[in-house]
């Protein structure tokens, strides 16, 4: 038994330095590949928030249509203090991420009398709201004509310009985040998430103060997409309101069924199948139907969020584990077996000898 733990524990840590030596090493296999390492910058700024909605959905059970709108909230501050105000770029991050919780603290404190349907759909007025916010006040966010100007993010006076070095920003704040909420999934805060999203009447039973751990979980989730908004708003230096309309919350509700809810990376694997579709997509519409327009990837997502409900509602990190699980068995059994085999050889040897 010990020895199979040792084994497993040993392959956990060769994944992890795997997984660290893909992280460093991808942008230089791709070096001046622009469209690359800017999808990839794009990946990562997706995962940030569907990490933030996997620990809404998948440990809380609550459904949020809104997340665009925090997003959006972070852009605007960020790109409003940087430009207008002269604030540094990192301060003006943490103004937006203040800003998105306590807006969630507001909303959340009505909004989560509601139940199931309900919640949604209040979600989504909230990002309707939002919406129709960024596109009339000129003033702050410039309306349709969108908000420029925006600088860059600078690490010790060193402006962060190419997508190259943005890659290693981003992802060290998806790693950093994806830390986070594993340490939350662990804790007491998700044992009694995990409760409430069981059965809130049985956990209200055991004494969980559903209405706390709701609202602190949804500001934890306002402040990953906020500090997403911030990230992409001097990534790209400019933005607009539809990038934070209701489309982009429903994209990111179909990123977080896609990677699965039931594993705080699930963000991160929906968001890499939804951008890569997407750009495969662009390429490969246009070749068999020349006439389509844009909406081929809201049915096809459509499509595709149908699908993932019906035959994998656990997304694809609730199948991966299933592999790997049955891999690792596999394995440890043939070790096991090659062990034994050696033992055996080695007592036939020593009897020989003696």
């Amino acid at each position: 038994m010990e020895h199979g733990q040792r084994m497993a524990g040993g392959r956990k840590r060769w994944l992890w330095l795997a997984g660290a030596a893909v992280w460093l090493g991808l942008p230089w296999l791709v070096f001046g590949n622009n469209y690359v390492l800017s999808t990839l910058v794009l990946i990562g700024l997706y995962a940030l928030v569907g990490t933030g909605m996997t620990l809404l959905m998948g440990y809380a059970g609550q459904i949020s249509l809104g997340q665009a709108a925090f997003y959006g909230m972070g852009a605007y501050t960020s790109a409003y203090l940087t430009a207008h105000a002269g604030w540094p770029a990192w301060l003006a991050l943490v103004a937006g991420a203040a800003l998105a919780a306590l807006v969630a603290l507001v909303v959340g404190i009505p909004v989560f009398r509601l139940r199931e349907h309900y919640l949604a759909l209040a979600t989504l007025g909230f990002g309707v709201i939002m919406f129709t916010f960024f596109k009339e006040w000129k003033g702050i966010t410039g309306g349709l004509n969108g908000f420029f100007g925006i600088p860059p993010i600078r690490i010790a006076g060193i402006p962060l310009q190419s997508d190259f070095q943005f890659y290693y920003l981003v992802s060290s704040f998806v790693l950093a985040g994806g830390w986070f909420a594993r340490n939350v999934v662990r804790s007491r805060v998700g044992r009694a998430l995990r409760a409430i999203h069981g059965s809130e009447v049985a956990a209200s039973s055991l004494g969980v103060n559903i209405t706390k751990y709701k609202l602190q979980i949804f500001m934890l989730s306002a402040v990953y997409a906020s500090v997403a908004g911030s990230l992409y708003a001097h990534y790209v230096t400019f933005i607009n309101p539809d990038l934070f309309g209701i489309i982009p919350s429903i994209y990111f509700l179909i990123m977080v069924i896609i990677g699965g809810t039931a594993s705080v990376w699930g963000g991160l694997v929906g968001a890499a199948v939804y951008v890569c579709l997407g750009e495969w997509l662009k390429a490969v519409v246009p070749l068999l139907l020349p006439n389509a327009g844009g909406e081929f990837e809201i049915v096809f997502f459509g499509l595709l969020l149908v699908i993932m409900l019906i035959y994998m509602p656990n997304g694809l990190t609730g199948v991966a584990p299933k592999g790997l699980r049955r891999f690792w068995k596999t394995s440890w059994r043939q070790s096991e077996r090659a062990t034994a085999v050696d033992s055996h050889k080695a007592r036939s040897i020593g009897g020989e000898q003696g």
